[in-house]
């Protein structure tokens, strides 16, 4: 079971905004702490058994950088949540790295879009509900 995920960030208000785009209305509960914002799905009591996502500066103190071949994935109930997260998510600043749709190559009914978010870490949104009315 997947317990949680840190990002890198050097600019950690410019990628919240991202993140608060894109997490929040998947459910995320969002909370700041000194150079890290972290989103955790709500009533779950061990915070070890929820998945966390934790945007941070590293730990190191070196600079972040992006993870070659690296990509988080978020299941989205539907595709009309898929858009509308990949709207979101460039709105508050990150760039397309692939638009929402079907992508055969997977299954008949993976329907992604694929993000990056300010610093360059690649997202995917996705939904593989049966309802083909995308």
């Amino acid at each position: 079971m997947l317990s949680y995920i840190n990002v890198g960030a050097n600019d950690i208000p410019r990628s919240e905004r991202f993140y608060t785009a894109v997490l929040v209305p998947l459910g995320y509960e969002k909370a700041e702490q000194k150079d890290a914002v972290t989103y955790t799905l709500p009533d779950v009591p061990d915070r070890f058994n929820s998945p966390t996502v934790y945007v941070t500066k590293p730990y190191d103190g070196r600079e972040a950088t992006v993870g070659n071949g690296s990509m988080i994935a978020f299941r989205v109930p539907s595709h009309a949540q898929v858009r509308a997260l990949h709207d979101a998510g460039i709105a508050a600043g990150g760039t397309d790295e692939g638009a929402p749709g079907f992508r055969a190559r997977y299954s008949k009914n993976f329907f992604v879009a694929y993000l990056r978010d300010p610093l360059g870490n690649k997202l995917a949104l996705f939904c593989t509900a049966t309802d083909r009315a995308a």
